[in-house]
């Protein structure tokens, strides 16, 4: 690869995240450790970027999301989220319209809609893809800016197309629950979920049993909003009272078996 196009390319990325490692600019590249550091230092000295250690930051960093990425998050705590996707897709039927939020726990209900024939509005990239490739379902994605990192698509405006879907249900993950409400932890995330959440008759929140003891700076909704919350058997009895004295239906599974999991994965 020509020096120029590795440079767009460590441009490009910075345009996209505050800060890039050199081992992610190698995995784009293909190049060199070496080489990529070289490359960073000649930006640097163009006032392009700025070195820090193990990589490079943008002088001026766009507007970003806090939240953690799909890819770092899909793999924590998966057989809880599988076990927690499958029993919100039970409480789902045919021909309805319903909403599924970007989340690592809300896309594995993907493997369990294969079957199934809904109209689907979500603002996940891997969800609406996943559904147009290996279910009936029909597909609507509102409006807005794609996150990559996040694999999710927002907007600041309320003209993104949402206020025209009504749907039964939305199913929806969260950063953390406790009793001041729905915690998320990016305002403009905040911003799309409570769109969202309008235009729903039931809120279902899918939440492995840690996310009781998240906590986060932003609040989405009180945690009466829910009519229902989706969790693991790993649920703090304090949790469990919580979510009882709210009025709020609590359905507890367990984690799938290693047989589970395998067919599951056949589907995806």
């Amino acid at each position: 690869m020509h020096e120029r196009e590795r440079h767009r390319i460590i441009l490009s990325a910075l345009q996209e995240r505050a800060v890039v490692t050199v081992q992610d600019v190698m995995e784009y590249t293909g190049a060199s450790e070496a080489t990529i550091r070289r490359d960073m230092a000649a930006l640097a000295d163009e006032g392009r970027l700025r070195k820090v250690r193990g990589g490079a930051e943008a002088i001026h960093p766009a507007s970003t999301l806090t939240a953690r990425s799909f890819r770092q998050s899909q793999s924590v705590n998966l057989a809880q989220k599988r076990a927690i996707a499958r029993a919100a897709v039970e409480l789902c039927h045919e021909g309805e319209a319903v909403i599924i939020n970007g989340g690592t726990t809300t896309f594995q209900m993907v493997h369990y809609l294969t079957g199934h024939r809904l109209q689907v509005l979500t603002n996940s990239f891997p969800i609406s893809e996943h559904l147009l490739r290996h279910s009936r379902c029909t597909v609507m994605v509102p409006a807005g800016t794609i996150y990559r990192e996040q694999s999710i698509i927002l907007s600041p405006f309320e003209n993104d197309g949402t206020a025209h879907f009504y749907a039964k249900r939305m199913f929806m993950s969260a950063q953390g629950v406790s009793p001041l409400g729905i915690m998320e932890s990016d305002a403009l995330i905040v911003q799309s979920e409570q769109r969202l959440m309008r235009q729903a008759e039931e809120l279902v929140l899918l939440v492995d049993s840690s996310k009781f003891k998240n906590r986060s700076s932003l609040i989405i909704c009180p945690l009466e909003r829910a009519a229902t919350i989706i969790t693991d058997e790993g649920i703090s009895d304090d949790a469990r009272r919580m979510v009882e004295d709210a009025g709020i239906g609590l359905i507890v599974v367990a984690p799938e078996s290693a047989s589970e999991r395998e067919e599951s994965t056949l589907v995806a």
